[in-house]
């Protein structure tokens, strides 16, 4: 999965509104730390592409983040551009899915072959996987008293009464 960053930014109103009261660079690192949990549920590969193309002299670059990557394209060179020329490398049997809300880059990454996924579902998806989690963590997670009974098999808990009955 590529994902347009900075796009995605603008697209979802708590990046959005996060970037205008904090910092363009908090609202990155929030949506680069929701992709990187997204990860844990989703097995593709996930890349996000932010622009650095006004960044004078700037060579580009690519760094693993948790277990995402995160590129910023090299100057002159859009995350548009830098998209369609993934999409376009990559051998034909990978399903590729491309998060953003660029009408034109929906249609150009659609003709190479891309599965294209608007910034609203890609927001549901990450959000249904959160509840998902939430949900299996509180039917899994250990009773509030932590006690050894608690958390153990019929055989140990008749054993253990045994024991203390032949005392």
């Amino acid at each position: 999965m590529l994902v347009d960053g900075y796009n995605i930014i603008h697209a979802w109103d708590e990046l959005r509104e996060l970037m205008e009261d904090v910092s363009l660079e908090s609202a990155r690192v929030k949506l680069i730390d929701t992709l990187s949990n997204y990860k844990g549920v989703q097995k593709a590969t996930i890349i996000v592409v932010f622009d650095a193309y006004l960044v004078k002299g700037n060579p580009g670059s690519v760094s693993k983040y948790h277990n995402i990557y995160v590129v910023y394209t090299k100057e002159a060179e859009t995350a548009d551009h830098y998209i369609e020329r993934v999409v376009t490398s990559m051998p034909k049997h990978y399903r590729v899915r491309v998060a953003t809300t660029d009408g034109m880059e929906q249609i150009i990454i659609s003709g190479q072959g891309a599965v294209r996924m608007s910034a609203k579902e890609l927001h549901n998806q990450v959000h249904q996987a959160e509840t998902e989690l939430r949900r299996q963590y509180i039917e899994n997670r250990p009773p509030k008293n932590n006690m050894l009974a608690d958390n153990l098999d019929e055989e140990a808990l008749n054993w253990l009464e045994n024991l203390r009955r032949q005392k």
